[in-house]
């Protein structure tokens, strides 16, 4: 049995609950067990380091240290998340060999908060690559009770989880770990220029209009290659493609109204999950027609 360190994150735990929801919902079904890290902090964003390198790494190092409490692999839904943590995980391994007078600071403001020191021995893993790395694609085509067949997806993957760690394994430009999820599920993959690239988030507090612009031709683009929904491993890039779409249509004057899924929702549906334990009504795009398309 696959047991992990959860790090639910924020988002999940606030305008996201069905990321939470849907992930506790697969991971039941697949027979992975999680241990949530309830005592994590917010590993920052990557805002952390604009003031700071020294509070992110801190900060994250806890987060990681908590996971190597319970001796498991550290795993996050977020790939924000993933990027900060994974980021942090790697330069600190680094720092052991390389520049441990950095790192003994980290560990002694940790001591000093009661916390346990970072060891390095554990690893941060998004839920994308577990399933794909450590429980098997080919386990979860066993475990289906639903095929996707008629679903044409975009995956959307975001800045940080192709552009943070070595273990990924996937091309940057080029990768294939959604897709090929999408394939065991019984999904069409659709492929658009955008599906790699930033979704504006980012931008959204000081550039609004600049952010919904970028969003707006991602959904333009996925919607142009006949896509049914775009799928993400990022709530922020959920956030940003499904609650403020009716914001991004009023900025680019044109209707869009293409769904957007977490991808644990997506894997939910093919494992024969009810469409109503998964918080698909929170949505701010109906997911309705995602719904019709599976005849549900």
């Amino acid at each position: 049995m696959l047991k992990y360190a959860y790090y639910p994150g924020c988002v999940a735990q606030g305008a996201c609950r069905e990321l939470d929801i849907s992930t506790r919902a697969v991971t039941q079904s697949l027979g992975i067990e999680l241990v949530e890290i309830k005592k994590a902090a917010c590993c920052g964003s990557g805002t952390f380091k604009e003031d700071s390198q020294l509070l992110e790494d801190t900060v994250n190092a806890r987060n990681i240290a908590l996971a190597e409490e319970l001796n498991l692999p550290l795993l996050t839904h977020c790939s924000t998340c993933q990027g900060v943590l994974g980021r942090v995980n790697e330069r600190l391994k680094h720092c052991q060999e390389h520049n441990p007078v950095y790192l003994n600071q980290i560990n002694g403001l940790l001591t000093k908060e009661n916390c346990s020191p970072y060891q390095g021995n554990t690893e941060v893993k998004h839920i994308l690559y577990a399933l794909i790395q450590d429980y098997g694609l080919e386990k979860i085509a066993e475990r289906l009770t639903r095929k996707l067949s008629n679903l044409k997806c975009a995956a959307f993957y975001g800045c940080y989880l192709l552009r943070s760690e070595k273990h990924t394994k996937e091309d940057p430009f080029h990768p294939e770990g959604m897709e090929n999820i999408f394939r065991v599920l019984g999904a069409t993959p659709v492929y658009y220029r955008g599906r790699n690239q930033c979704c504006g988030w980012p931008l959204a507090s000081y550039g609004t209009n600049e952010s919904f612009k970028m969003a707006g031709m991602h959904i333009e683009e996925a919607l142009s290659q006949g896509a049914d929904c775009i799928v993400t491993p990022c709530p922020l890039c959920h956030l940003n493609l499904d609650s403020r779409q009716p914001e991004i249509e009023k900025v680019i004057s044109k209707k869009l109204q293409l769904p957007i899924l977490h991808l644990p929702q997506l894997i939910a549906l093919g494992l024969g999950i009810s469409p109503q334990l998964l918080g698909l009504e929170r949505h701010i795009v109906s997911t309705k027609p995602v719904l019709e398309k599976l005849g549900l």
